[in-house]
């Protein structure tokens, strides 16, 4: 009886423990917005198109891309994190005809995490 109390407490004591653990340790980044936005219809082309996340990103292992409908990159190939900003990931277009878009980014997190997603915009 007496190793089952102390199972018991020891389990009470380890969920304590983790539900006390900061939510950084659990984090990864996730789009909080973005330029254009999700889903959005615009009347003239932007020159880039940048998306904020909730945490720093890792620059070596974040990209960002732009493609048409047919599947055909249109950005410039320049996706970048921003350097005065480490939750700005972003990348240069050429002037775009109107048509819909396809954001690609994947992201690893200062903590490791990777994260990846799309979104579109149309331009009119």
């Amino acid at each position: 009886m007496r190793s089952a109390n102390l199972r018991t407490g020891i389990a009470i004591i380890f969920f304590v423990l983790l539900w006390g653990l900061p939510e950084a340790l659990w984090a990864h980044a996730f789009p909080d917005h973005s330029d254009p936005k999700v889903g959005s219809t615009i009347s003239s082309p932007p020159a880039q198109v940048r998306i904020w996340f909730d945490g720093d990103l890792e620059p070596a292992f974040s990209t960002i891309m732009v493609h048409n409908m047919d599947g055909r990159m249109v950005s410039k190939g320049d996706g970048r994190v921003d350097p005065s900003d480490p939750t700005l990931l972003e990348v240069s277009l050429p002037k775009l005809p109107p048509g819909t878009y396809l954001v690609i980014w994947n992201v690893v997190a200062r903590d490791g995490h990777r994260t990846q997603g799309q979104y579109t915009f149309t331009i009119k």
